[in-house]
């Protein structure tokens, strides 16, 4: 007996095909194949296929981009971090950069001496941590309160307060430190730009740095600049004064060391002129005996005028000499220096000039014997004043003037007839100029 396996008929005569369906349940499957046939052939249907492979193909696409979003991600990392480098070699470079473009400082407090600015500095020093400790250095919101607590609220705000107050001090700190002639313009602009900084940070709880504090830093900032050019100053100033003294010292030295040989020189003659009169009182006539005694007196002469002149040079401390010299191997044409010596040999004082600091030897233009050796060489400093080389210290003694100039300005301040050298012979610069070219 057959049974369909669809609509579950039984009987002996029923005719099942090979998939167990009957006649009629077979018609049916074959009717509802041919349905969906044509539902497959539909252009609904087709449709439906085409946005489908579009959805498959945006999400390929959206993978690709978020891929790519991954690849943009580390490359944006990479250049911000590049940024950051560029910006820190920025401020590395920054004071190289200054150095050819600078402002002029004008002091603001012009103290007589270092010790005034330090007692000023540690005035200011002290308002600082007056403030600090009173809670004016830093300003904040006192209405905050945390987990429901103002007392945990009013410590968080302090916490931060004291962080962001310690930051700024820190910045300054550092910069004051490093504070140069060609950076000030620079530092100032930090320290505001760190009290701007670091009240940002605190923007959310109205926390900033109080401008009378930070006013108080940039007071500071003038004082420590101007502290450490007045230290500069005395020490130039002090260096000045030892090489006076050693000067002085050199001079006496030299004065005892001539007297002695004068004197030394004075008593031989004396001595042999006294010989000679007891020769002269047994022979006055003798005529070699009269001439030795011309001879004996005149050297006698000359060296007593040589202790009068060690008298001179030893009572009047102003007589010396006022020279000019030139190193074209090591300053070029036209930069001569004009110095003031009073030794006994004035040329010492040059060759010391031209030792291991300069290339070349200096070359001697004019040696002036002055009474008043520091009169005229202030008055052709102060007729040069525009022409020095160094505009700062007023003791560095080289003018970008030409001889002409100088024998001009000399003329009208000194009465006597001075011989000039208006070539230098700058015998080892021109020798090594010709050794240079047959090597080239």
């Amino acid at each position: 007996m057959a049974q369909c396996k669809q609509c579950g008929k039984k009987g002996l005569f029923l005719k099942v095909n090979a998939e167990g369906l009957c006649d009629e349940c077979n018609t049916q499957l074959i009717k509802k194949l041919q349905t969906q046939i044509e539902e497959l052939n539909s252009p609904e249907y087709q449709n439906l296929d085409h946005l489908r492979s579009k959805i498959s193909e945006a999400e390929l696409t959206i993978q690709n981009l978020e891929n790519k979003g991954d690849e943009l991600r580390k490359e944006l990392n990479q250049k911000r971090n590049e940024k950051t480098n560029l910006q820190n070699q920025i401020i590395t470079l920054e004071d190289e950069v200054l150095v050819q473009s600078f402002g002029l400082y004008t002091p603001k407090y012009d103290f007589s001496n270092s010790t005034k600015y330090k007692e000023r500095l540690t005035e200011v020093r002290q308002k600082q941590k007056d403030m600090v400790k009173s809670g004016k250095a830093v300003l904040g919101s006192t209405d905050w309160n945390v987990n429901g607590s103002i007392t945990q609220g009013k410590k968080m705000i302090k916490d931060m307060q004291k962080l962001l107050l310690r930051a700024f001090n820190s910045e300054c700190d550092g910069l004051i430190d490093k504070v140069k002639y060609n950076n000030y313009d620079s530092v100032k602009r930090r320290i505001t730009s760190s009290m701007d900084a670091i009240s940002k940070l605190g923007t959310v709880m109205r926390i900033s740095i109080s401008y009378p504090y930070y006013e108080l830093k940039l007071e500071e900032l003038d004082l420590a600049f101007e502290y450490r050019q007045k230290k500069q100053q005395e020490k130039e100033e002090q260096k000045e004064l030892r090489a006076q003294m050693r000067e002085e010292a050199k001079l006496q030295k030299a004065l005892e060391e001539e007297r002695k040989k004068l004197e030394k020189e004075q008593t031989h003659y004396e001595n042999a002129l006294h010989r000679l009169e007891e020769q002269l009182a047994k022979d006055p006539e003798n005529a070699d005996l009269l001439q030795k005694k011309a001879e004996l007196s005149a050297s006698l002469d000359d060296v007593n005028k040589a202790i009068k002149d060690v008298d001179y040079r030893e009572a009047n401390k102003k007589a010396g000499y006022v020279y000019v010299i030139s190193n074209i191997g090591a300053f070029g044409e036209n930069v001569y220096k004009i110095g003031m010596t009073r030794r006994l040999d004035p040329t010492e004082r040059v060759d010391e000039l031209g030792d291991a600091s300069v290339p070349f030897d200096f070359d001697i233009h004019a040696m002036i014997f002055s009474e008043d050796a520091p009169a005229l060489e202030a008055a052709l400093h102060q007729a040069f004043a525009d022409r020095k080389l160094n505009m700062v210290n007023t003791r560095r003694e080289f003018f970008n003037v030409t001889l002409d100039e100088i024998k001009e300005e000399i003329s009208k301040n000194f009465d006597k007839t001075v011989d000039f050298v208006d070539v230098p012979d700058a015998e080892q610069f021109r020798v090594s100029q010709k050794m240079r070219q047959q090597i080239l």
